[in-house]
């Protein structure tokens, strides 16, 4: 049984995207993907220092986690921490589908055992979590996350985690500046309060907050973010130009602005990259200090666009 304490990054390196298949519309996100471009991001990220990366099996179905497991064959696996799921919506039929889940990870991936593994949407808690501890034990996996899970199923799954002597260490939701249901409904309050780590993914908002796309130049065509935010890219005019405002007055990206507003909120934001310069940013990012009046002022901005950027898969907090 592993009991080293989980490291926790200023940021993690998402790799959502890379589920793609790298032609253009084809995937989630439309992103177009390049074995050479992808490598130098890799070697970029481990150069500046960012070594975790977030992945799961629903990325691609498997793909995400293979692209990823071959780029980090180059280097011992002491140099980087991977954070992957068990998805229940996604399990098998057999007798320990957590298992057999985890296993397809390990393969993928390259290696035996993951840094921090996640049950990755709620569904019912007291069947899932109590598969997580044999693993634990066995040191397969390091640390245990919940993502997508509200209070009671957190209180629920660290109450079973607790009795056989491990926690939950740490927790990963939606949060940007369009989307704050975690902090409205307590769970980023109760994570400082018990210190537990708070991942925050879609800080971006899948680009729609990165200061690159408009009415005039909406995001990819065909791809599933497209059908959600290209009808709300007029609504967000406002907050984009007082992002880009704020951004100028540091020398800084609108993107960068928006990854600094998590990183003052006290959470860890997960970034998806899919180009060697976006390490470029996040370290900007995690440089930059914004005021309480920068960041009063994109809040004001982004309540009043009033956008629901919800994910299908997400429930209400």
């Amino acid at each position: 049984m592993i009991t080293e304490k989980l490291s926790i990054p200023a940021v993690a390196l998402g790799t959502w995207a890379w589920g793609d298949s790298g032609e253009t519309g084809n995937g989630y996100f439309g992103s177009i993907l390049s074995q050479d471009g992808l490598e130098e991001l890799v070697e970029k990220a481990h150069a500046a220092g960012l070594t975790m990366w977030d992945t799961a099996v629903v990325y691609g179905m498997g793909r995400s986690e293979t692209v990823l497991g071959k780029l980090l064959k180059r280097y011992s696996r002491s140099d980087y921490q991977l954070s992957t799921k068990f998805t229940p919506q996604a399990a098998g039929t057999g007798n320990s589908p957590v298992a057999d889940m985890l296993e397809q990870s390990l393969e993928r991936l390259g290696t035996d055992y993951i840094d921090l593994y996640w049950i990755h949407n709620p569904a019912d808690v007291g069947r899932w979590t109590p598969q997580l501890i044999p693993l634990l034990k066995s040191g397969k996996i390091r640390h245990v996350g919940l993502s997508n899970h509200n209070l009671d199923q957190i209180n629920q799954a660290s109450q079973i985690l607790g009795e056989a002597g491990f926690q939950v260490e740490a927790i990963q939701n939606h949060y940007s500046l369009l989307y704050r249901r975690a902090e409205n409904a307590g769970l980023l309050d109760n994570c400082k309060k018990n210190g537990i780590p708070f991942f925050a993914y879609m800080v971006l908002e899948q680009g729609a907050l990165s200061g690159k796309y408009d009415s005039a130049n909406p995001l990819p065509e065909g791809s599933a973010r497209a059908k959600t935010y290209n009808s709300l890219l007029p609504r967000l005019n406002a907050l984009i130009k007082s992002m880009a405002s704020i951004g100028k007055k540091h020398g800084v990206a609108v993107s960068d602005v928006a990854v600094a507003w998590a990183i003052a909120k006290g959470v860890r934001p997960i970034i998806g990259l899919t180009k060697p310069d976006h390490i470029d940013g996040l370290m900007r990012a995690t440089a930059l200090r914004l005021s309480g009046d920068d960041i009063g002022e994109m809040e004001t901005l982004a309540d009043a666009a009033n956008v629901n950027t919800r994910g299908w898969w997400e429930q209400e907090m």
